[in-house]
């Protein structure tokens, strides 16, 4: 890492309180070690019922992220859940002039379609603090891919995924947790993609639970305005031993053919520990051969 992908790095949280105090430390101190200049909001290890404070202590905190830290990256610690609170309350006008980058994932996808659909705001999923830079033995991959794509404003991802077609096609990139998308839908938190390339993950679900979010994406015609769907890591999936013949790969295949958008599987991002950083919101090209590898090309995302 260079002199120029060196940022200026604020901690906040604004989701789940934060239990792992020790891998906040880890955090701060990879980070610092990699270059980069760190700041700490205030009220980070507030905690409050599930929450990493009340309500307005953690809008107080993204507020204070929009007029205190002008330019850099906004990276949460934590995800969980607490945005969904905060979105009919946060300064979307002062978001639209904001000019860091803001980067997250799971319960941050909350925040992040509200970014797109109010202020126009393209924002970054990926890395978090303590999951991520505060894990015990840090990516590599996370690291280089997460700085490499925040420190240049077009940058190319090759990958392989697996589906059965070829295609090529271009469109916005969006998209994140799959119970957060859903559970936007019909509100005004939600936008409106057409020419989608949609990327979807989720932690702790089953086969049917996920055909069911699905489903809803179907019927309200979301899947309809699609030109592909990307499939990162659905972590630590329930099965039921019991019905064997009715898996993922089942309820996938079953959504593609009533939906007739391409799906993909195998893209590197997710409750996982190497994951890619996608901008959420910014034009790309897709490419993917027959033997699946695949090119993904995003530019003009950064604020």
């Amino acid at each position: 890492m260079n002199a120029q992908s060196h940022f200026d790095i604020t901690l906040y949280a604004p989701s789940g309180r934060l239990w792992e105090t020790q891998a906040l430390s880890r955090a701060e101190a990879f980070l610092r070690q990699a270059g980069h200049r760190v700041r700490v909001d205030a009220d980070i290890k507030q905690t409050f019922q599930r929450f990493s404070g009340d309500d307005e202590t953690r809008l107080a905190a993204v507020h204070r992220v929009l007029r205190d830290a002008p330019t850099g990256i906004a990276l949460a610690v934590r995800g969980g859940y607490g945005w969904t609170r905060l979105l009919d309350r946060l300064d979307y006008a002062a978001l639209s002039r904001d000019k860091k980058r803001w980067l997250g994932h799971s319960d941050f996808t909350a925040f992040q379609l509200a970014a797109l659909a109010k202020a126009q705001r393209i924002t970054f999923a990926g890395p978090m603090a303590c999951y991520d830079f505060g894990a015990e033995e840090v990516s590599a991959f996370t690291v280089n891919h997460c700085f490499g794509l925040l420190a240049v404003n077009r940058y190319e991802i090759a990958c392989v995924l697996r589906g059965d077609r070829s295609l090529t096609t271009a469109g916005t990139l969006w998209g994140g947790n799959l119970s957060m998308i859903v559970h936007l839908i019909g509100t005004p938190y939600f936008p409106n993609v057409d020419n989608g390339i949609l990327f979807l993950e989720d932690v702790n679900e089953e086969p049917y639970r996920i055909e069911r979010m699905l489903y809803q994406l179907h019927h309200s015609g979301v899947l309809a305005r699609q030109r592909a769907v990307l499939l990162g890591h659905f972590a630590e999936l329930k099965t039921s031993e019991q019905i064997t013949e009715y898996t993922l790969d089942t309820a996938i295949d079953h959504i593609q053919r009533i939906s007739g958008v391409p799906f993909f599987r195998g893209l590197p991002f997710g409750h996982v520990r190497d994951k890619l950083t996608l901008p959420v919101g910014a034009p790309c090209e897709l490419t993917i051969g027959n033997n699946g590898q695949t090119r993904l090309v995003c530019w003009d995302y950064l604020p």
